[in-house]
């Protein structure tokens, strides 16, 4: 094997030789070429920045139509003359008046607007317990398409007076929540309010329901258990018996 140069000689610069300068070859500019449009379906979906997507208010009502739906397996035919935690309300007329507000709700979020609601219907005997249920869960799952095609940033006119469509979404939260655990309680299921959906709903009660000027939609707030959970201080503000015998 030959031995290469001493690093000695390399210092130096007697072993390494610059080559010769030579005329640099003209460069070309590069060819234009033609310009290739895209096909529409190749542009990227842009979303104006307008557009506020659902967030917190969306997930909330997600959990509480969770919520419903677990409790409303409970309901049976024999269950429905059962008293409810709502005042002069058995569990057929509750689930029919959870049917309606759905709508009302849904109204809302899909025309922007809520009219006077019109009297409510006396119940129909006829109805069985599985046609009051699946008009609610059907009802309810359209209200969560809705909710989540609703920009944020819209306003719904109820009763001519604006309102922010969160605000109609977190109404649609304790609507569908506290209804749902009137009806546990009637089918004697009594499944507590998830702890998390019932702190996030205390943090919003005292707007939508103030303790003044409530009733006759609201009893008075009642006294809670000491050490109670959320769901169980949010009913007691509602004026619902926490645990009722």
């Amino acid at each position: 094997m030959r031995p290469g140069p001493h690093p000695a000689r390399i210092a130096r610069g007697r072993h390494c030789r610059l080559p010769r300068s030579r005329p640099v070859r003209r460069v070309r500019p590069p060819r234009r070429t033609a310009r290739r449009w895209r096909e529409p379906g190749d542009r990227p979906v842009t979303v104006p920045d307008a557009v506020r997507w659902p967030g917190r208010e969306h997930r909330r009502l997600s959990e509480a139509v969770e919520y419903a739906d677990v409790v409303l397996s409970a309901v049976s035919a024999r269950l429905l003359s059962s008293p409810t935690p709502c005042r002069a309300w058995n569990l057929r007329m509750l689930l029919e008046h959870g049917d309606d507000s759905l709508a009302v709700l849904l109204e809302g979020l899909t025309a922007q607007r809520i009219a006077e609601p019109p009297a409510a219907a006396p119940p129909d005997p006829a109805r069985s317990a599985a046609d009051l249920v699946g008009a609610f869960r059907r009802r309810a799952a359209e209200l969560l398409d809705a909710s989540a095609q609703a920009d944020s940033g819209c306003l719904v006119s109820v009763e001519g007076y604006p309102l922010p469509i969160d605000c109609l979404r977190t109404v649609g939260v304790l609507e569908i929540a506290v209804h749902a655990w009137d009806i546990s309680q009637a089918c004697g299921q009594r499944l507590p309010l998830p702890e998390d959906l019932a702190a996030y709903l205390l943090t919003q009660v005292g707007l939508l329901v103030p303790r003044l000027g409530r009733e006759p939609l609201f009893s008075a707030p009642v006294q809670a258990p000491a050490r109670s959970s959320s769901g169980e201080r949010l009913i007691a503000y509602l004026g619902r018996p926490v645990r009722p015998a």
